[in-house]
């Protein structure tokens, strides 16, 4: 548990797999964020297998799986734990080209945009659109839990990376500068891969 207020908490679950673009493949571990308390929660990215991600729900309802971006990493068992839980799958629709390579015939259920807001164990998440490392990447912002989830747009370190397609540097310097670098100092930041860090940290990193 990272963090908790009203009943509400913070959970990490770890999946390991291949990250796929641009005709070359890397080994990784995906944080999986579930938000919520002992009957219900949110839950962030859906990487590589269902299974792992259903078991750390533990029969609690699901109210939403919220998809931070549409690389095969953060997407690929989207539609299995949908069919899991009954859960509808939030997603950007600027990444739509990303999720058609994964999901093809397959159609998320509600278009992520800034601002869109979730309620879930009574605290709050917002949507803020942070594009750069992909064209839909998003962060969500759970104040009441001093916390924003980065997926793959800030880690402990930097900026996420721009190297490959529809990825672009000064794009997502400008969204982290705007978006997340006015957070509160003190919030943390709980990444798509690695380890947690928090806002005050990471303003020196952002050039």
């Amino acid at each position: 548990m990272a963090g908790s207020t009203r009943g509400a908490r913070i959970e990490r679950t770890v999946v390991s797999g291949v990250f796929s673009l641009d005709g070359q493949d890397f080994d990784v571990d995906n944080n999986v964020w579930l938000v919520g308390d002992d009957d219900e929660v949110l839950v962030i990215d859906a990487p590589h297998r269902a299974e792992p991600i259903v078991e750390a729900i533990g029969g609690r309802r699901v109210t939403a799986i919220v998809l931070t971006h549409g690389h095969n990493d953060h997407v690929t068992a989207a539609v299995d734990l949908r069919a899991a839980t009954g859960a509808p799958i939030w997603f950007h629709p600027a990444d739509r080209m990303l999720w058609d390579m994964v999901h093809a015939g397959t159609e998320p259920d509600e278009a992520l945009a800034e601002g869109t807001r979730f309620r879930v164990a009574g605290t709050s998440l917002t949507a803020l659109h942070t594009p750069g490392h992909s064209p839909g990447s998003t962060c969500l912002h759970a104040p009441d839990l001093a916390a924003v989830f980065t997926g793959d747009t800030l880690f402990h370190g930097g900026p996420g990376a721009t190297g490959r397609s529809f990825s672009d540097r000064p794009t997502i310097l400008d969204s982290i500068r705007s978006k997340l670098l006015s957070l509160h100092g003190d919030t943390v930041v709980h990444t798509g891969h690695g380890e947690d860090t928090r806002i005050s940290a990471e303003i020196g990193s952002v050039r």
